[in-house]
């Protein structure tokens, strides 16, 4: 049983919550693959083992609840503070449905209407519900103007789910939903390269350059950063804060103690950071978590001695979406190994093995997943973990 979260927008691109996403292995015993009570304990139990805030980063999830859990008590482990209970659709609304949502909104929880394709005016519990949510690939946009301008009346908030290209996020936002959800943020918006906006920073070219040479040097490495303030400022903060806050007061020290490989990573990081300033915090934090995600795998596998250049090829699985360009044009200009770029270019690769998995479990593939995890032979039972951890440290590299 796998667990993945995906980012909930506002118009301005700013994260409102995540929905946490249950998915059972199609191989697990005893599961048949249909038991909405069972992914909605897996997800509460998660959300409890990891605790609410670390893997939501404090802001609102979405858990799906069946009648049978809406009735039960299970609903209120979670505070109402940090979660919107999500009603599925098909779910037999009577007195005592009714009645129990009531209740959990004088309670302070927020109660979204998922997938929703029914007259709002005859509706049961249309009058309690905060949000509700329209998957535009069963409802699509230009088949619900109407139920779009009877959810403004009654003043309720419209979420447009599966939201898979960036025109239909700005369609939607013509009509008026308020949040978004889908995987439009991490694609690229194409424009010419002439009219890039974004550019690496000199200093980071040269970094990169140095670390691809056939013995990097610690002291070009410290002339080069000492050139920029900022850069130097911000790898200072990462050293004392790697060595429990004991400050070093040398750049070229600090290297030493951080190592070739791990300066590396960290330098693509920080440039990811600045070239994604104008692009929604959401792609730099996925791009984190599949980094240390991917990094767990190879922990796992018989590709510990690579873990990080996995980290570093997860790290540039969104370099097309931040750039707004294709992969294959953008890997022309970054100084990455043949190696790494393969894999991106989903070609013949060691660590092809590894960028499948990060993928095929963040969109609930499970075939995929168990296909390569049985290839790199990974206990699959470690994966919710391995991703937990992932995004508790891309929270706190982010902040």
């Amino acid at each position: 049983m796998y667990i993945a979260r995906q980012p909930i927008f506002e118009k301005d691109l700013s994260t409102f919550g995540y929905e946490l996403l249950f998915r059972s292995s199609p191989n697990a015993r005893g599961y048949d693959g249909t038991d909405a009570n069972l992914s909605t304990i897996t997800v509460l139990q998660g959300l409890l083992e990891a605790g609410v805030g670390k893997i939501s980063d404090y802001s609102h999830v979405f858990v799906n609840f069946t009648r049978e859990m809406l009735l039960s008590d299970l609903v209120e482990v979670i505070p109402p503070e940090q979660m919107v209970i999500e009603i599925l659709e098909g779910t037999i609304v009577d007195d005592q449905l009714i009645q129990r949502v009531q209740h959990l909104k004088k309670t302070g929880y927020k109660i979204a209407l998922d997938d929703f394709d029914a007259d709002l005016g005859k509706y049961e519990l249309i009058h309690d519900a905060d949000i509700i949510k329209f998957d535009i690939r069963v409802t699509p946009l230009g088949t619900i103007s109407s139920q779009v301008a009877e959810a403004h009346i009654r003043k309720k908030v419209l979420l447009a789910e599966k939201v898979e290209t960036l025109e239909e996020f700005e369609q939607a936002k013509e009509m008026g939903f308020h949040l978004f959800q889908g995987y439009f943020f991490s694609r690229p918006n194409i424009i010419t390269r002439a009219t890039y906006k974004r550019q690496y920073k000199h200093t980071y070219l040269r970094i990169l350059q140095e670390l691809k040479s056939p013995e990097p040097s610690y002291q070009t490495l410290t002339e080069i950063i000492e050139t920029d303030a900022s850069l130097s400022y911000r790898l200072m903060k990462i050293i004392s804060h790697r060595n429990q806050n004991q400050l070093s007061y040398s750049i070229k020290r600090a290297l030493v103690q951080m190592g070739i490989k791990n300066f590396e990573r960290w330098i693509n990081i920080l440039m990811l950071q600045d070239l994604s300033e104008d692009k929604p915090d959401e792609l730099l934090k996925l791009s984190l978590v599949r980094s240390k995600f991917a990094e767990q795998l190879c922990e796992a596998s018989h590709l510990q001695e690579r873990k990080i250049d996995a980290a570093v090829m997860a790290l540039f699985s969104t370099i097309d979406a931040i750039l707004d360009d294709h992969m294959e044009n953008v890997l022309t200009t970054v100084p990455l190994s043949p190696e790494i770029k393969a894999a991106l270019l989903n070609g013949d690769s060691l660590l092809a093995p590894i960028y499948y998995t990060v993928i095929c479990f963040e969109k609930g593939d499970l075939a995929c997943v168990e296909k390569w995890t049985s290839e790199l032979n990974i206990d699959t039972a470690l994966l919710n973990g391995m991703y937990v951890k992932a995004v508790e440290w891309a929270n706190k590299v982010y902040q």
